[in-house]
């Protein structure tokens, strides 16, 4: 759906299947379970989407959907590059005041994936082909993706298709593909017909407004083109967004040395034709090069020859060099990322699929967002929210530093944009956009995005975590700025009441079940932390703060609206209402829900608003960033009254809940959010990865274990870790990098093992200094070649009494079938959270997969 044209958050309203066994099954049945691949086994005409997100390639610049070489039969086929976008118009039903008056999708760009094949005359289609076999392997560890087909013709001749895909790592322009067929017991005859394709698949319109439509179904005009014998390029500029794209294209033939072949080029299309004899066991092969370049500013011409210099130097190294290069980075991420996990292999093979995602979404992302689906589909229009600065930011922080900081600075060199918001709103300071690809505002439903302004403090926070786990200033990546502006924007929304009490009014949490509310708790603590932080930062950069006129006064005033920020609290019941009155609204009727869920496609906004209904952990999010709010017994009496009332229909829940289950000490229930934020999409758990995959969901599994299970804290300069290991597990181990360390943390009944590792650069001061960090309170040294091993302490759980007040009952389909009845207390719940059994007792349980 395009951006700003429905609810919530701005645009994108799943319909979730009813029922989840079928769905579930067939993410189960088609994708095996191994450490280092995701393997498809056979081809499901219903899971076509799913298998081109999970299958899709990436680097940050150029992402490719998993789509079939032939392109058809396919969910959504799409090339995207990133911050490509073409504008549409927003329509509201009402107008009003500082409303966005246009929105930004992302679009696909020219398509080189398609290689169409004709076996004695007849089209190859995997519907239509009796298929002997059909697999599909995406190599974690190689970085490409390889498809083997084998059919038989109407002739009686059998055939082998073998396809392997790759998105270059190393060069951010390039993607390369190696296609052979062989004619394995026959003589045929062969044609292939391998295209580039501009305007060939618009992006999925949801929307009654006939101008969205007519904006994004053919979105490029033609600016050059070109063809010689076995390639070509094509130039082409957006409509309204003025960005123009240039592609060009190679074949390198590998055999039969007397194929015929020749290339044609149109306005939209540059399409090469292999014709070849093969005897039996003939193959006819080629390595197809695809380069991209865009541009704002650039001329057609300078982009045509951007993109011919980047396809000289891939066919230069030619496939083999280019999967040596690639190989060499995957090496390096996995010796610095890698996560061991042993006694589950689900979880094990689900983690590492993350991981690698992350870095498809991050290796070579620069002055343009990433996505909350990264380059893996249409999901979201392609754009960016607070969760991929919450999520994904601190884990690169943790895994590539340098990735992070990329992120970080297109994100502050949108700082000019959200001061011209801020001026909109009537606020000093800076007020950054909900949804954005190009750095303006584009969604169109304000109390789930402009009322959302947890988002200025989120960001502040990434900043303020990627200056305390590198030790490098904030001014590398725009950071000092970003704070004094969210600080002020702060500043000018408190209200402060008779008491001298600072309030924050109209505000709308994580939690969009619950929005335009007073005193929301998470908003209020950020709020102070993002104060504080700035009044730090100023002070620890006197020049940079007289640069943004921050007078000795402004800091004083920020510090004292930090101390006086209301935290509300219930007495009564012993906990933190989510927000001023949350804890007295009415109950949510669990029960009668019938699993009906996502709520929001089952009642309206009017009635969820008024209940105690939580889309999303919020106040569970405030237990894991704003921890030091809270004493012991507070969060796990919060932990408790809101797992009862959060039904987890966003992705963006289960990691935060993992982690604020970890810290109670309830393990066996932490596992299982871990498990359903790593598995979400390889399990299609939130049933629309189709869409793409959940960004977010997968950063926020990989800082669950670190986090949650590993305990770690960085806040205030140091390192610090509490490791806990649930029963089910015999072993973690994960590795982070900490100012300038490679550091391998690993957790065994036994104890908790830390020690240096090779940073892979000789001589720096990093191979030779120590690192001092804490585990459980207790201070360690590690040094080269000097580990340190620190005992594991038991995690006794904080809650050992059932409430007194019932939860909602949401379970998952195991449950359905089993007619299983959900615990009503964390404590009973995290009994029965038993990964091993496949069930998850409470009011929505875990996916367990």
């Amino acid at each position: 759906t395009p951006a700003g044209c429905g609810p919530r958050r701005g645009g994108h309203v799943r319909k979730r299947p009813q029922g989840r066994d079928s769905v579930d099954s067939v993410a189960n049945r088609l994708l095996t379970t191994h450490p280092w691949q995701v393997r498809e086994s056979s081809l499901d005409a219903d899971s076509l989407g799913l298998g081109e997100s999970v299958f899709a390639l990436a680097n940050g610049y150029v992402g490719l959907r998993g789509t079939l070489d032939e392109g058809q039969p396919s969910a959504a086929r799409g090339v995207f590059l990133a911050g490509v976008y073409e504008y549409h118009p927003l329509s509201y039903p009402e107008g009003g005041y500082g409303h966005p008056e246009h929105g930004q999708a992302m679009i696909g760009v020219a398509d080189g994936t398609g290689i169409r094949l004709q076996v004695d005359g007849v089209p190859l289609d995997v519907r239509e082909a009796p298929a002997g076999r059909h697999e599909r392997v995406l190599d974690l560890r190689a970085g490409t993706l390889r498809r083997e087909f084998e059919w038989t013709t109407p002739r009686g001749g059998r055939m082998r298709l073998v396809s392997t895909r790759m998105v270059s790592l190393a060069h951010r322009a390039t993607t390369a593909i190696r296609y052979e067929v062989q004619a394995l017991d026959q003589p045929v005859q062969i044609a292939i017909r391998s295209e580039l394709t501009v305007n060939c698949t618009p992006p999925p319109v949801d929307n009654s407004d006939p101008r969205v439509e007519e904006a994004l179904h053919s979105p490029f005009e033609s600016c050059l083109r070109g063809s010689h014998q076995t390639g070509g390029h094509l130039v082409h500029r957006t409509r309204r967004s003025g960005t123009c794209v240039a592609a060009a294209v190679e074949h390198e033939i590998l055999r039969p040395e007397d194929a015929q072949v020749h290339t044609t080029d149109g306005e939209d299309q540059v399409a090469t034709s292999l014709v070849a004899e093969l005897p039996p066991g003939g193959t006819a092969g080629f390595v197809k090069y695809i380069c991209h370049a865009w541009s704002r500013e650039d001329p057609p011409a300078g982009l045509r020859d951007q993109a011919a210099a980047a396809l000289e130097a891939a066919r230069q190294l030619g496939w083999e060099g280019l999967a040596a290069e690639q190989q060499r980075v995957l090496d390096n991420f996995w010796q610095a990322a890698d996560v061991e996990v042993d006694g589950d292999p689900d979880l094990q093979q689900a983690l590492r699929f993350d991981l690698f995602q992350l870095l498809q979404a991050s290796a070579c992302v620069n002055a343009a967002p990433v996505g909350a689906k990264g380059l893996t589909g249409y999901g979201y229009s392609g754009h960016t929210f607070w969760d991929i600065d919450s999520f994904l930011v601190p884990a690169m922080t943790l895994l590539r530093p340098e990735d992070a900081a990329r992120m970080l600075r297109w994100r502050s060199s949108g700082l000019d944009r959200a001061r011209e918001r801020a001026q909109v709103l009537g606020l000093e300071g800076a007020s950054f956009p909900w949804r954005t690809i190009d750095g303006g505002e584009a969604s169109a439903y304000w109390p789930a995005s402009t009322a959302a302004a947890h988002l200025n403090a989120d960001i502040a926070r990434a900043f303020g975590f990627w200056a305390d786990a590198t030790g490098r200033n904030l001014e590398e990546v725009g950071g000092l700025d970003v704070l004094v502006e969210t600080a002020r924007v702060w500043a000018r929304m408190l209200h402060r009441d008779h008491k001298g009490r600072c309030h924050l009014y109209g505000m709308t949490g994580p939690d969009e079940y619950t929005g335009v509310v007073d005193d929301n708790v998470f908003t209020n603590l950020m709020a102070k932390r993002n104060l504080d932080l700035a009044a730090d930062a100023c002070e620890a950069n006197p020049a940079a703060a007289q640069r943004l006129r921050v007078s000795r006064e402004e800091k004083r005033h920020w510090r004292e609206a930090a101390d006086a920020m209301y935290v509300p609290y219930d007495h009564v019941l012993g906990v933190h209402p989510a927000n001023e009155g949350f804890t007295t609204y009415r109950e949510w009727d669990f029960e009668g829900q019938q699993g009906a869920y996502p709520v929001q496609d089952h009642a309206h906004y009017a009635k969820i608003y008024r209940r105690q209904v939580v889309k999303q952990a919020d106040l569970e999010l405030a237990l894991w960033w704003c921890s030091d709010a809270f004493t012991p017994e507070e969060a796990a009496r919060n932990l408790d009254y809101y797992e009862r009332r959060t039904v987890r229909d966003s992705s963006l829940s289960a990691a935060a809940q993992a982690v604020a289950c970890a810290h109670a000490g309830h393990l066996d229930l932490a596992l299982a959010y871990l498990r359903e934020a790593a598995l979400v999409d390889l399990r299609d758990l939130q049933q629309d990865s189709q869409e793409g995959l959940h960004l977010a969901s997968l950063a926020g599994a990989w800082l669950a274990l670190a986090c949650g299970l590993g305990g770690l804290q960085t806040e205030g300069g140091k390192l610090q870790l509490a490791p806990r290991l649930p029963a089910r597990l015999e072993r973690i181990a994960f590795r982070l990098q900490w100012r300038g360390h490679r550091l391998g943390v690993e957790t065994t009944p036994a104890g908790t093992t830390m020690r240096l590792l090779d940073t892979g650069t000789s001589g720096t001061a990093a191979d030779e200094a120590e690192l001092t960090l804490s585990v459980d309170g207790t201070d360690y040294v590690v040094a080269p070649g000097r580990p340190a091993k620190a005992p594991l302490h038991a995690a006794e759980p904080l809650l050992q009494r059932q409430p007194s007040r019932q939860g909602g009952n949401r379970t998952g389909s195991s449950q359905r079938r089993n007619g299983a009845t959900p615990a009503n207390s964390v404590s009973q719940r995290s009994a029965a959270a038993s990964p091993a059994s496949g069930q998850a007792h409470h009011a929505k349980a875990p996916a367990m997969a």
